[in-house]
């Protein structure tokens, strides 16, 4: 992918825990970015990940890191709970910052971020990784541009047996990267979300929940989200009045297929009221060609990193800002507490979000 050369980005990768390592060899890799700093309490890992990137220097003093006037950015790899306080002394630092989903556990945590780093005029982004994924931009791209219809709905699937939690249930820890594709689909906020889960492994711990969204054009998402089941699928379907596309993650070879299949509504053609002699003669199902498009098999890690420096640049505008990352700890506060109150109907107040 060619773009315009710029100074690389010195960054500093904080936490090198379950995904730190990950963005540090995004960082390493990129011509546009340079690792300056790994950062974290363990010296193990220090030691160990020192040998990997031997172009960063080390150290377990986050003031060390943030004292350094030649570091530009940092990224926060560390749990989730320690997001907010991590994100706001780097931006004190004047540091542009890179948070991994969730941006915080808490919408008033998120807001506070985001108003500090508007404040200090620098950039925040948030790791929804599924944003950046090819197979997404591409049906994105589908939804934009009609391709489908008019969208009826759409579901994800993100199950799998095994990385049982005892720290968060299955909606905090696996549903962030669904509803920000949903949101990024959809290209709305939601009006209404409600959920249902159960705890079967930890008491009050949903090891599994089923949450719906509902949107102000009509559409409508479902989320099914659960570390107890039988298979390991990571899947977005949606449904359109004239097509229909699913993107399957765990396909390496065909992750998007788009399927013109539909429901046909028979009409007189000449604009007057007409009666079908049957239900038959009126609904008729379409089952057309299944076409796989090229999607790139570039890392999404690679391309979430390399739009990070250049947004930092000025060369884009991001696509999960701190904006979205709040929309998405909104929308799980929400669908926390319809769990909470045995599946209630939860109203969305996207008002909210612009205030």
């Amino acid at each position: 992918m060619s773009h315009t050369p710029m100074t690389p980005v010195r960054v500093a990768a904080l936490g090198l825990g379950y995904w730190g390592p990950n963005l540090a060899r995004a960082w390493s890799g990129l011509e546009d970015a340079e690792l300056a700093w790994l950062c974290d309490l363990d010296s193990g890992k220090l030691e160990r990940f020192a040998r990997q990137f031997p172009e960063a220097r080390v150290t377990s003093d986050l003031d060390e890191v943030l004292a350094d006037p030649a570091v530009e950015a940092v990224s926060v790899a560390t749990s989730a709970p320690t997001h907010a306080a991590l994100a706001l002394r780097a931006i004190e630092a004047g540091k542009h910052v890179f948070v991994e989903k969730p941006l915080a556990l808490t919408s008033s945590d998120a807001r506070t971020m985001s108003a500090a780093a508007d404040k200090a005029g620098l950039l925040m982004v948030v790791g929804h990784l599924l944003v950046h994924h090819p197979a997404v931009a591409k049906l994105k791209e589908l939804v934009d541009a009609g391709e489908l219809g008019r969208t009826h709905y759409l579901y994800t699937n993100r199950v799998n047996l095994g990385q049982v939690r005892s720290d968060e249930n299955a909606l905090w820890s696996l549903g962030a990267h669904d509803i920000s594709v949903l949101l990024h689909l959809v290209g709305e906020l939601p009006e209404a979300v409600s959920a249902q889960g159960q705890c079967f492994i930890h008491e009050g711990i949903e090891d599994v929940v089923f949450g719906v969204l509902r949107f102000p054009s009509g559409v409508i998402a479902h989320l099914h989200l659960s570390w107890m089941d039988p298979f390991k699928m990571r899947r977005v379907t949606i449904v359109g009045s004239d097509k229909m596309a699913v993107f399957d993650d765990m396909n390496a070879d065909e992750k998007v297929k788009i399927f013109n299949k539909g429901v046909t509504h028979s009409g007189n053609g000449n604009g007057q009221p007409w009666q079908p002699a049957s239900y038959g003669e009126y609904v008729q199902l379409r089952h057309g060609d299944t076409y796989i498009p090229r999607i790139s098999s570039e890392e999404p890690l690679r391309i979430q990193c390399r739009h990070f420096v250049r947004c930092v640049r000025g060369l884009e505008v991001p696509r999960s800002d701190a904006a979205q990352g709040l929309a998405v700890v909104e929308v799980l506060e929400a669908l926390q507490r319809s769990l909470d109150e045995g599946g209630s109907v939860v109203p969305f107040d996207a008002s909210l979000l612009r205030a």
